[in-house]
């Protein structure tokens, strides 16, 4: 693993995207209309109604943005790639980068979602930490789906359909543990727990990318 191979590649993203700011200026449009939809819908919901809001709204955030993950790469640069760089160089450069973007588009997302749909939680920091850790379980997952779906050529049908499944257990326990920053208490298991869950989850994501990414470079 050539860690200065990871970070080229990762500033050959952030190059394209500068170059191509349609995309990124899209996804936070997208992403402000969304929230001035619900607002003009339902002013002022019940804290459960607004997490419910929130993860949704970040779960098509996060297909719209790392769904150009692979789309962008022509199959040229793909080639020149393989003489360069390894495959696990290149998929960890391109999860490291869709999770600096998903931060980005968290940030946005809360902060919009606090000024037009208030802000229910009693611990506002709590929050913030959950949906970063949030986004980043989806824009590790959502990556290694954007490489599937790139190679089968149906890049947003196809990360819907395998993303549900996956991502659904995941989204369960960002609710649940999102209800202790809205001064809600757990049942059962403490929060703490849920964390190191979520985390374990995010690792072993990560970890299955790094093994099976390999199999799609060499198609």
């Amino acid at each position: 693993m050539r860690w200065n191979a990871v970070i080229l590649l990762m500033r050959k993203d952030m190059l394209l995207e500068a170059r191509q700011r349609h995309a990124f200026y899209g996804v936070l449009l997208y992403i402000l209309s969304t929230v001035f939809v619900l607002y003009l819908t339902m002013e002022g919901p019940e804290a459960d109604t607004w997490s419910a809001l929130f993860w949704v709204t970040q779960l098509f955030v996060c297909i719209n943005a790392v769904a150009k993950a692979f789309l962008q790469e022509s199959r040229g640069r793909m080639l020149y790639f393989h003489t360069v760089v390894s495959p696990s160089e290149f998929i960890l450069a391109k999860m490291a980068y869709n999770l600096l973007l998903m931060s980005l588009m968290n940030a946005a997302s809360l902060v919009l979602f606090i000024a037009f749909m208030g802000d229910p939680t009693t611990d506002a920091l709590r929050f913030a930490g959950i949906s970063w850790l949030g986004s980043a379980g989806l824009s590790l997952v959502f990556t290694m789906l954007a490489a599937i779906a790139a190679k089968a050529l149906q890049q947003a049908s196809l990360m819907a359909i395998l993303g549900f499944p996956l991502i659904l257990p995941q989204l369960l326990l960002l609710m649940r543990l999102s209800k202790t920053a809205f001064g809600e208490g757990f049942a059962s298991s403490s929060p703490t727990e849920v964390v190191l869950l979520l985390l374990a989850l995010d690792t072993a994501v990560a970890l299955l990318s790094l093994i099976l990414f390999p199999f799609l470079w060499k198609d």
